[in-house]
């Protein structure tokens, strides 16, 4: 049985394929653990987000305020925003720290490119806010968020939502 180039080229091209998946894993892993954001603790969250208007630099319109009590672990969601790609055109930038301060000079987000400003006050305390100035309506986006409590039984399926 005599085997030819093209078996060798074949079985080395799957070797390297599969090793660099491999090492693409492993780093993508590696990086996953590398979180440099904040940690908050897992519990009862209360979340109250206002989406507003920038008409002008004094005047703004509410657009949407919502409040949301849910049992989560809010460190989930930083490692989401923290690891924020890049999308088409939009560039994301790594934050800068300055004392209780993130500041994403540019993030790709659901509503384009903003820029972010994590404020923590305390692992159960932060806001985040973000600013969207492209396009014909600038938007800010508010998210206050502190930690009420524990979880209780049940509580992890149970989320009150409130709209105003």
């Amino acid at each position: 049985m005599t085997i030819g180039w093209r078996s060798i080229l074949a079985t080395s091209f799957f070797r390297c394929a599969a090793l660099a998946l491999l090492v693409t894993s492993i780093t993508t892993m590696a990086r996953a653990d590398e979180f440099e954001g904040p940690t908050f603790r897992k519990g009862l969250w209360h979340f109250v987000r206002t989406l507003d208007m920038v008409a002008h630099r004094k005047a703004k319109h509410r657009l949407l305020e919502r409040e949301l009590t849910a049992c989560v672990d809010p460190t989930v969601a930083m490692k989401a925003t923290f690891s924020s790609p890049s999308v088409g055109n939009c560039v994301s930038v790594r934050p800068e720290k300055k004392n209780n301060q993130y500041t994403f000079a540019n993030r790709c987000d659901f509503m384009g490119p903003v820029s972010t400003v994590i404020t923590v006050h305390s692992d159960e305390s932060y806001t985040e806010q973000n600013e969207l100035s492209e396009g014909h309506a600038p938007r800010v986006e508010l998210v206050v968020a502190h930690r009420i409590g524990d979880c209780g039984a049940g509580s992890e399926q149970a989320a009150r939502t409130l709209s105003h």
